[in-house]
């Protein structure tokens, strides 16, 4: 699967688009769109993917991704059953940010945080308690009075001396050829990371050596193979000893792991804590 363009559609009478998406789940959705896009994740626990970066992320999650730079949020199920997990969407465009500073100069910062936001922007934990607030009162208000907050809210956002780039680079794929390959062995990865895999089966995917291969996964990931897969099984893992009950054996298995000292081991170089210690700090009170 390679990573599909989704189109942005803004309702009449607004310059930007709000999407309030209830779901059970995140599914993994490579895409990507000329649009920025805000998102809060409210209730998931899981993986996030945004160009070449893969990492976790937890309650709260607030990103800016820029323009054109394919991404996806993946979790299994939500923290609490009871609730459905929540993303909190804002997209707008490049030129509703020039226009808005062409007319307003006040608002200057917010094009440079648009700037910044080519390589996506993780933005700290302060920062986003405060805006998160604003952004859950977002569905209840009308297109006029949505937008005063919404500005106030990238202005704040703008401030955020803490707010880390996620991407290694804005351009991380240089063609459409290399966005179709690079999305047909993530699917594959994706689909099959629990079951063993190896470099030819993917590089004969996209009709590569394996010489080739290996050094156009490592330049459009930052990431060798082996390292990408092991994040993949290390996430999972993540969210099964979060989400679930089952034994440290069980959650190894699941994740991909037919040795549990392997598992162990490899968990430890990832999260710096023994998978017991993860489950026990993460439900810790």
């Amino acid at each position: 699967m390679k990573p599909q363009r989704e189109h942005v559609t803004v309702p009449d009478g607004a310059s930007w688009a709000l999407l309030w998406r209830e779901l059970p789940n995140l599914p993994f959705e490579w895409h990507y769109h000329p649009e920025f896009e805000l998102t809060l994740t409210v209730n998931a626990a899981g993986q996030r993917y945004i160009g070449d970066h893969l990492g976790d992320f937890a309650d709260g999650d607030l990103v800016l991704v820029g323009p054109n730079l394919p991404h996806t949020w993946s979790a299994q199920c939500a923290l609490d059953e009871s609730r459905p997990v929540l993303a909190v969407v804002v997209w707008f465009s490049r030129d509703w940010v020039d226009r808005l500073v062409a007319g307003l100069p006040e608002l200057a910062p917010i094009r440079r945080l648009a700037d910044q936001a080519g390589r996506a922007l993780q933005f700290s934990a302060a920062v986003t308690a405060r805006v998160r607030p604003r952004l859950m009162q977002m569905d209840a208000l009308d297109a006029a009075r949505r937008l005063p907050l919404l500005l106030d809210i990238l202005l704040e956002l703008a401030r955020d001396v803490g707010a880390q780039p996620l991407s290694a680079a804005a351009a991380t794929l240089d063609s459409q050829a290399s966005r179709d390959r690079l999305g047909k062995v993530l699917d594959l990865m994706h689909q099959r990371f629990a079951e063993p895999l190896t470099v030819e089966e993917l590089a004969a995917r996209v009709a590569l050596s394996v010489g080739a291969f290996h050094r156009f996964f490592k330049r459009h990931t930052g990431k060798t193979v082996t390292a990408y897969l092991t994040q993949l099984r290390v996430g999972h893992a993540c969210q099964l000893l979060i989400q679930s009950d089952k034994p440290i054996g069980m959650v190894a298995e699941a994740a991909g792991y037919r040795n549990l000292a392997h598992f162990n081991r490899q968990f430890l170089a990832a999260k710096g804590v023994t998978p017991r210690l993860f489950r026990q700090q993460y439900r810790a009170p």
